[in-house]
């Protein structure tokens, strides 16, 4: 992969293990020469994201709607800042930017990017791979209920299969490296007997 996404939190949360863990997926992809596309703000865990890219000689491209610019305080040493009109755009250019996506922890807007690009590899529109880093056991109950998904009939196993789970980076981004998208899409249709 030579690029890849990171949705993250424009906080920090209240345990730092989750800035650290930012900083560090910033330095690890920095060293192994990933470009890191994000959403272009230096506060939160987004800022440390980028702090660890840049104090390791990274590229760091951020992309950020106009009305954000203040409010999520655009960084002002990336390699490039791109602006764009509206949040939709935002996830159009990272998108296209990207050979793969990484989620951290965050909130809202965090699993609104995460389910979109599942979304869209569910619809066959990308075969990117996708994976949650499961800093501190964070996404512990999204996973469960992605199994549970799975168990009542609404997510296909194989569809399941497209995100990728980790607690540690290197292990997630070999995941994402020996990845191949399912064959399948979401409309499989049920075997009868």
């Amino acid at each position: 992969m030579k690029s890849i996404v990171i949705f993250c939190g424009s906080g920090e949360g209240y345990n730092e293990c989750y800035r650290e863990a930012a900083y560090e997926l910033g330095k690890t992809l920095a060293y192994m020469d990933i470009r890191v596309v994000y959403g272009g703000a230096k506060v939160g865990l987004m800022g440390a994201l980028a702090e660890g890219v840049i104090q390791h000689n990274g590229k760091i491209t951020g992309v950020i709607p106009y009305f954000l610019q203040t409010k999520e305080v655009a960084h002002e040493g990336l390699t490039d800042l791109i602006t764009v009109n509206t949040m939709h755009d935002r996830k159009m250019k990272m998108h296209d930017l990207c050979d793969g996506v990484i989620a951290m922890p965050g909130g809202w807007g965090t699993m609104e990017e995460l389910f979109e690009m599942l979304t869209w590899g569910q619809l066959g529109l990308h075969s990117k791979p996708v994976g949650l880093l499961n800093i501190n056991g964070y996404y512990d109950a999204l996973i469960a209920l992605c199994d549970n998904m799975v168990q009542e009939g609404f997510l296909n196993e194989q569809i399941k299969s497209m995100l990728l789970t980790s607690g540690s980076i290197s292990d997630l981004i070999e995941q994402m490296n020996n990845y191949t998208a399912p064959e399948t899409t979401k409309w499989i249709t049920k075997q009868t007997t």
